[in-house]
C-alpha cells in the first residue's frame, strides 16, 4: 500500500497529519505536485515533482495508484478514476469517496462547472476548519487501522 497525495491543492495541515501517519505506520507517502515541495526527511515520505500543466499531477497519480492504495484528493474526476482501479479515496476534509457516492459528486461538480461557465459565481470551498482536520485525521486513522488488521 502507498498513500498518494494530490499535493498542489492539499492544505498544509493535512500534509502534516499525513507526514506523522506515514512515519508512525511506515507506509510510503508520495506527494505529487507540479512544483517542488519541501517534505520532512523520512524514508517513508517522497515528493514527486511533475511538469507544469493542466491535470499533470492528477494523471500521474491515476497512472501510478493501484488497488488498495490510498489517495488523498479533492479532485472528483481523479477520485472517480482511482476508485475504479480499486483505490480508497478521502478528500482533505475527511470524506470517504466510494463507488456509491462518487457519481453523485461527479454530477454536482459538472453542474457547478456549467454554472460557472455561464457566468454564475458559485463561490469556493470554505476554509479548512479544526473540525475538518479532526474529521480527516479520524478517517485516516480508521483506514490505516483497518489495513493493519488485514495485513
Amino acid at each position: 500500500m502507498k498513500i498518494w497525495v494530490d499535493a498542489d491543492a492539499c492544505p498544509v495541515a493535512i500534509k502534516e497529519i499525513l507526514y506523522r501517519a506515514a512515519n508512525r505506520t511506515q507506509i510510503p507517502l508520495v506527494l505529487v505536485a507540479n512544483r517542488m515541495l519541501r517534505v520532512p526527511p523520512s524514508p517513508w515520505i517522497t515528493a514527486l515533482q511533475v511538469p507544469a500543466g493542466f491535470d499533470v499531477a492528477d494523471k500521474r497519480i491515476a497512472a501510478e495508484a493501484q488497488s488498495d492504495d490510498l489517495v488523498i484528493t479533492a479532485d472528483v474526476p481523479l477520485a472517480a478514476e482511482v476508485i475504479a482501479k480499486g483505490a480508497v479515496v478521502i478528500d482533505p476534509r475527511g470524506e470517504l469517496l466510494t463507488t456509491s457516492n462518487i457519481q453523485e459528486r461527479l454530477a454536482l461538480r459538472n453542474f457547478l462547472d456549467s454554472l460557472r461557465s455561464s457566468g454564475v459565481d458559485t463561490g469556493g470551498p470554505s476554509a479548512l476548519s479544526d473540525a475538518d482536520r479532526k474529521t480527516f485525521a479520524n478517517q485516516l486513522d480508521r483506514l490505516l487501522a483497518k489495513r493493519a488488521q488485514t495485513s
